[in-house]
């Protein structure tokens, strides 16, 4: 089972993946509409989301023609859609509060990414604000109506499949334990019982796996969402007040979001394609510049890339992909893999010419070197998953930094191997030790490593394997087998280390 639903997560982006979570919780309180198991009119349920759609779609137009900013359709619906699942549903065309509400809420909502930012990156959680500012100014309140219990086993299936491809346990389970703690705390009488009915007739779950996870607005260091889950989680309880503001859901994740931002890189780049690079028959390096600023990063970061396109497909029109060039470059690249079924993304990614446009942001990752320079690592990379170590050597390269690292290359073909110059050089000037192993086609003057990497090859390879900490790049498969060989070995945990970005399919 695991295998199965993480085949069918890798197949989709982590924005499309919410976004037919979410038209599946839309979709539920329609049928249970029709069903009376909630008190919605189905006719009027309807009519109450395509209103709060198209309030969004017609103001992100507005905006993004009036900020010449490129616009991200799934955001726009996204945002829309949990604005949907908040504010109760119309009863009627006189149903004021309904409209007052939702109009503003989805007018806040899509205005707030373009106008509160700050050096083009926004600080609040757009849903947040957008019910936040009617709730203070109009005394007009979200229900959360998708917190009732009858969605719920909905809600955390549909929230545990966001989780789990974002790999964001850590904070979710800081942000429930807190959460949880001081909603017993307040109820000491009955703590058991209040935290029991809060997990199952709150929107509890709801927050913590779609709005808590947002990326744009959570911290890109663990440390630091941790304290920013258990931050929003202990003000998560409504009796906690300022005067006559008392707490709600949307007002705690605003005050994470202002910790969020002073914690996590503020850029948003403009970037102009400079030259496309041909690396092998089906790999390129895109090799950009900056127009508005210079751009400061740590080898083996990674940064969302937005490119509008039309014909969109299942993946959206944004991806995660680590920066291949070093800081010392003074261009920003990035290595993209090529087949003939690829996205709509990369299709227009590659008919991209020198001139044109994109858009990145979100700097993040902690897949880094080491501070200390006298640690000895070992680098394991599969096909494409090479680009962080590119970044890496090519860095240790221009500071003439010599460390004792070992590349673990594996590719299907010699054809397929990115970046081999580099490498070669890597291992004259800094004394890198570069292992390249073939799966496929071998050809019969190969002096490499033939089949997959094992402990065996390890072994014989690296004999002091178990003093080095282990950086593993590349797809999930190989990732996630490495690791546990690794660790039924009696590697620790804490010397190894996992390239993964949102999104990584």
């Amino acid at each position: 089972m695991k295998k199965i639903i993480d085949s069918m997560l890798n197949r989709i982006t982590m924005y499309r993946l919410v976004l037919y979570v979410l038209i599946a919780f839309v979709s539920i309180g329609f049928l249970y509409s029709a069903l009376g198991i909630v008190a919605f009119s189905p006719l009027w349920y309807l009519a109450s989301v395509a209103f709060i759609l198209a309030i969004s779609l017609i103001t992100n137009w507005v905006f993004s023609r009036t900020f010449t900013a490129p616009t991200n359709v799934e955001s726009v619906y996204i945002t829309a859609l949990i604005l949907a699942l908040l504010i109760t549903p119309a009863k009627g065309i006189a149903d004021g509060v309904f409209f007052s509400l939702a109009l503003w809420a989805s007018i806040w909502s899509q205005a707030s990414k373009y106008i509160f930012t700050i050096k083009r990156k926004h600080i609040f959680n757009p849903v947040a604000i957008g019910i936040a500012i009617p709730a203070l100014f109009l005394a007009q309140s979200a229900s959360w109506w998708i917190g009732a219990g009858a969605f719920i086993p909905f809600v955390a299936i549909g929230g545990f499949l966001i989780v789990r491809k974002i790999k964001r346990n850590d904070m979710v389970i800081a942000f429930l334990i807190a959460a949880l703690a001081i909603l017993g705390l307040s109820h000491f009488m009955t703590p058991l019982s209040t935290m029991a009915t809060a997990l199952v007739s709150s929107p509890l779950i709801f927050f913590a796996t779609v709005m808590l996870t947002e990326p744009f607005t959570t911290p890109p260091k663990v440390i630091d969402r941790i304290i920013y889950a258990i931050l929003v989680g202990l003000l998560f309880a409504p009796f906690i007040h300022i005067g006559s503001i008392y707490s709600t859901p949307e007002l705690a994740l605003l005050v994470g979001n202002i910790y969020a931002y002073l914690a996590s890189p503020k850029e948003k780049l403009f970037l102009k394609l400079k030259e496309k690079i041909r690396l092998t028959h089906d790999t390129y390096d895109f090799v950009f510049y900056a127009l508005n600023k210079p751009f400061l990063f740590r080898p083996g970061q990674y940064m969302e890339w937005t490119l509008p396109h039309g014909g969109g497909d299942s993946r959206g029109n944004r991806r995660y992909f680590t920066i291949a060039s070093s800081p010392t470059e003074g261009t920003i690249r990035i290595g993209i893999k090529f087949n003939e079924r690829g996205s709509a993304f990369k299709r227009r990614l590659f008919s991209l010419a020198p001139g044109n446009m994109i858009v990145a942001g979100q700097r993040s990752g902690e897949f880094v070197l080491p501070r200390n320079r006298k640690k000895k690592l070992v680098f394991v990379a599969g096909g494409i998953g090479i680009t962080p170590f590119r970044s890496m050597i090519k860095y240790l390269m221009d500071n003439n930094d010599s460390r004792d690292i070992v590349l673990l290359y594996t590719n299907k073909t010699a054809a397929d191997i990115a970046y081999k110059e580099l490498f070669d050089a890597a291992a004259k000037r800094i004394g890198l030790n570069v292992i390249y192993t073939l799966t496929d086609e071998i050809p019969s003057d190969w002096q490499g490593e033939h089949g997959r990497i094992s402990k065996e090859m390890v072994e014989r390879r690296i004999p002091d394997y178990r003093e080095r900490t282990f950086y593993i790049s590349g797809p999930n498969a190989l990732v996630e087998s490495f690791e546990k060989a690794l660790r039924h070995d009696g590697i620790p945990h804490a010397h190894i280390k996992k390239d993964f970005f949102p999104g990584f399919a």
